[in-house]
């Protein structure tokens, strides 16, 4: 039987092939994405990125997907669920001051390894299929605008809080694109059902959602926990609460995340009990410790004495007790300045209570 190669009937072969795959949702476009340029430069210019300088560094690129990948004609974006459906409830974990909390997208397998494997595995189908052809993968992981062309592309709309939203499964997906070098047929953008709706807004505990669609990524606790190398703003501090890696509290508060669904695929099930662990526990890592219990996480990445800066804030911010203050004072001669003026900024905040 011969291959329909029409652009339709690729698109609709692809779609097939990424749901064999595991994907939760895919959808195409080309390679304009509109007014995205525009929006990128204006947020560049309000120095919103902070310290993330690669946001900078690649300027227009990242609105440009032809000119990131010579050749380029259309782009393949899919979705991946990723709540664990086991995990402890992330408001019971937010609200035990004890607990630390960490971004659900974090308690499993490092999820660049995860998207950018199903989406090897996509092109070598296609491949397998149609011959050879010019692609490339990306998981938030190159200068590539993820949200903007999963909209363009009608795999959902942007939120307010600028994540993609989609009525079937809300925002607690990964995204990642695979630009190639085929003539596919574009879908159609869908509309924006965020309605008068601000709960995001409303959420945000360091108010780095600043007007709907904008986003203050130095006020962000994503950005502090992860992208920040130095110190964290004093007056965020108290803000960040228990919250040791990213932050989940805009999308805990949409509505649209009640028909999300957890992640189907074991490689984002909790690991080392992260959903439930104390911060006492955690803060006492050794090194060693860290690298070893955290192979295979995203976490791993923003190393240790990153690790123990921000849970010295959260330790600063829970209930006082001997566990507590033992734990800060055995860090408060730790090599690191960074970490030492966090846990001093901790020890202060037990003293004046």
């Amino acid at each position: 039987m011969t291959l329909d190669r029409s652009p339709r009937a690729l698109s609709a072969q692809v779609k097939r092939w990424a749901q064999e795959l595991g994907f939760s949702g895919a959808a195409i476009t080309g390679t304009d994405l509109g007014d995205a340029e525009a929006r990128l430069l204006a947020w560049l210019d309000k120095g919103w990125h902070g310290a993330m300088d690669y946001m900078a560094r690649h300027g227009v690129a990242r609105a440009r997907p032809a000119q990131l990948v010579p050749g380029t004609l259309s782009i393949i974006t899919v979705r991946l669920d990723y709540w664990p459906a086991e995990a402890r409830d992330a408001l019971d974990t937010l609200s035990d001051a004890d607990a630390a909390y960490v971004s659900r997208y974090a308690l499993g397998r490092d999820y660049h390894k995860v998207m950018r494997s199903r989406l090897q595995s996509l092109a070598d189908r296609m491949v397998e299929t149609l011959g050879e052809f010019a692609y490339r993968a990306f998981t938030d992981s190159a200068p590539v605008m993820e949200v903007a062309i999963a909209a363009r592309a009608g795999l959902g709309w942007q939120g307010k809080h600028t994540l993609l939203l989609s009525r079937e499964a809300g925002s607690l997906h990964f995204l990642g694109e695979l630009l190639v070098g085929l003539e596919l047929e574009p879908d159609a953008p869908v509309d924006n059902h965020c309605g008068t709706c601000e709960r995001c807004l409303d959420a945000c505990p360091t108010r780095a959602i600043v007007a709907p669609y904008q986003l203050d990524a130095r006020r962000c606790i994503s950005y502090l926990t992860i992208e920040n190398p130095g110190p964290i703003p004093r007056e965020l501090r108290k803000a960040m609460g228990n919250r040791i890696y990213g932050c989940d509290d805009c999308q805990l508060a949409c509505p649209w995340n009640k028909y999300a669904t957890t992640a189907s695929i074991p490689d984002f099930a909790v690991r080392n009990g992260l959903d439930a662990a104390t911060l006492v526990a955690l803060f006492a890592w050794t090194e060693a410790e860290f690298d070893t219990r955290l192979e295979g996480s995203a976490i791993r990445r923003i190393g240790h004495a990153r690790w123990l800066r921000n849970i010295a804030v959260a330790l600063g911010n829970a209930p006082r007790s001997p566990k507590v203050i033992t734990a800060l004072n055995a860090r408060a001669d730790h090599p690191d300045a960074i970490v030492r003026e966090h846990v001093a900024w901790a020890l202060a905040q037990h003293a004046a209570s």
